[in-house]
């Protein structure tokens, strides 16, 4: 456990780290329920009130979520903030989507290949059900942008890989300035590729899938250009 004697930092700060570090020591996964405050204040030798004050910390870097009534969370992407990368300050939103796609080739299709090599039967399960969500929605004309988010983030945990969860952030951004610039016009598209991209996935395919991520990208680029050039 952290060392809570330091006068460095402000307590809260160091209780923060403590947290952190028994977030890690106990194997807590994104989503997990964190133990109360009671739990808490008790293992750290520390008051309640010092405990709310470091999850309040906690939670502005992201790294927990405090369900008012529920209790606290490890946040789905702990230390990844809504727009790490700034996106919301480049005024330039043509240029932003081009380039957008740009970095979504060089990423996602490699994504989609280490998937299929890596996920696990509850990855695959995660994967399909999402899939199978945004195309109702589609179908349905509702607003299918989280799903669509949820489902490529479900590819990129199902990697395994410790270093694409924070690439996330990139792919996650452009998804609903895609679906606003195109209006939903790709709709067969969507619905197309996205279960390609599912069943070979589920198939431990690769190279299928990698395909066919890059199609699914490919149409997005398509409708993009058509529209801007």
């Amino acid at each position: 456990m952290m060392n809570l004697t330091s006068d460095e930092k402000s307590l809260p700060q160091k209780i923060s780290e403590a947290l952190v570090s028994l977030i890690l020591e106990e194997g807590l996964n994104p989503g997990d329920k964190l133990p109360n405050e009671s739990i808490l204040a008790k293992r750290l030798d520390v008051g309640r009130s010092s405990i709310r004050e470091a999850m309040k910390l906690l939670a502005s870097r992201n790294i927990v979520t405090i369900r008012q009534g529920s209790g606290t969370y490890v946040a789905s992407s702990p230390g990844m903030t809504e727009d790490p990368l700034g996106f919301t300050f480049i005024g330039d939103k043509k240029k932003l989507i081009h380039d957008l796609i740009e970095v979504r080739f060089l990423l996602e299709p490699s994504i989609a290949a280490i998937a299929a090599s890596h996920a696990d039967e509850n990855d695959i399960k995660k994967i399909t059900t999402l899939c199978d969500e945004v195309e109702t929605l589609l179908k349905g004309q509702k607003d299918h942008t989280q799903k669509d988010i949820e489902f490529h983030t479900a590819i990129a945990m199902s990697s395994k890989n410790v270093v694409v969860p924070r690439l996330i952030p990139v792919i996650n951004s452009s998804i609903p300035l895609f679906v606003e610039t195109t209006g939903n016009q790709l709709f067969h598209e969507t619905i197309e590729t996205h279960r390609e991209i599912t069943q070979a996935i589920a198939a431990h395919d690769a190279l299928a899938a990698q395909d066919a991520m890059y199609l699914h990208l490919v149409y997005n680029r398509k409708m993009i250009k058509a529209l801007f050039d």
